[in-house]
């Protein structure tokens, strides 16, 4: 199905993030015969190994990356952290790309959705209808389990990559989004990956943060305290362990 998607529509944009789907989607369209630019948003709500993980991809399958810069921070609506923050970066993102893209010769503009996002109301998805970004994935009815064994059929090294939220998610809502919390929550995430952590969350919390690891981890967790504490005490003065388990991401 996809490839008649791209058969219909043979020259797009992707926003490229450099997680399983967009990268899949890529693929895809590349295979397909049409003429796919990604693009990769960076602002600071993106750790810098997402944006290696859409070079390195590009970089195995040929093409150019474009990478589109925006401060985010200078947008008081998202800035704030109010519920429907979500919707107001997206706009401001997705509307940058769109008139990159523009200026690039693309009128049409394509998202890594897939068919196991539920849509809903929420405020993210809200913003792509608005600003009519299409999404094969889901349009295609492809759930994340086909895209990730479809990836690994692939060679993409992407398949089996956990699905990663923005940095601004680890903020609690109404709590302003400060350049200085996103470091140090991307630098604290960094060095837990270095301690062989993987699919967790880092969350503040008011006077520190809150470790989230899956079920798997929680005994890594606690053999490693000493570690995570050494590691973390720099940036953090208070260091949690959330006892709920935090889902495997799919």
């Amino acid at each position: 199905m996809l490839e008649g998607f791209f058969k219909e529509n043979p020259r797009a944009a992707l926003a490229l993030s450099g997680g399983v789907d967009s990268a899949f989607l890529l693929w895809a369209g590349l295979c397909a015969g049409a003429e796919v630019r990604p693009y990769f948003v960076k602002t600071p709500f993106q750790p810098q190994f997402e944006l290696e993980d859409a070079w390195r991809l590009c970089d195995e399958l040929g093409v150019e990356l474009d990478v589109v810069e925006v401060d985010i921070l200078t947008d008081p609506q998202v800035t704030a952290n109010p519920p429907d923050r979500c919707r107001h970066c997206k706009r401001r993102l997705f509307s940058a790309l769109r008139e990159r893209a523009a200026a690039d010769g693309f009128s049409l503009l394509l998202d890594g959705t897939n068919a196991s996002d539920d849509a809903g109301d929420r405020p993210g998805m809200q913003a792509l209808r608005e600003l009519e970004v299409r999404s094969p994935l889901r349009e295609c009815g492809l759930t994340k389990e086909q895209i990730r064994e479809l990836s690994r059929q692939a060679g993409l090294f992407t398949w089996d990559k956990p699905a990663y939220a923005c940095l601004a998610t680890r903020v609690p809502g109404g709590r302003a989004i400060t350049r200085a919390d996103l470091e140090r929550v991307e630098q604290g995430e960094n060095l837990l990956s270095e301690l062989g952590f993987r699919d967790f969350r880092l969350r503040l919390i008011a006077d520190g943060c809150k470790l989230q690891v899956t079920e798997k981890q929680f005994s890594q967790a606690w053999a490693r305290r000493g570690d995570i504490l050494t590691v973390l005490s720099s940036l953090f003065h208070e260091i949690t362990l959330d006892l709920r388990p935090r889902a495997a991401s799919r």
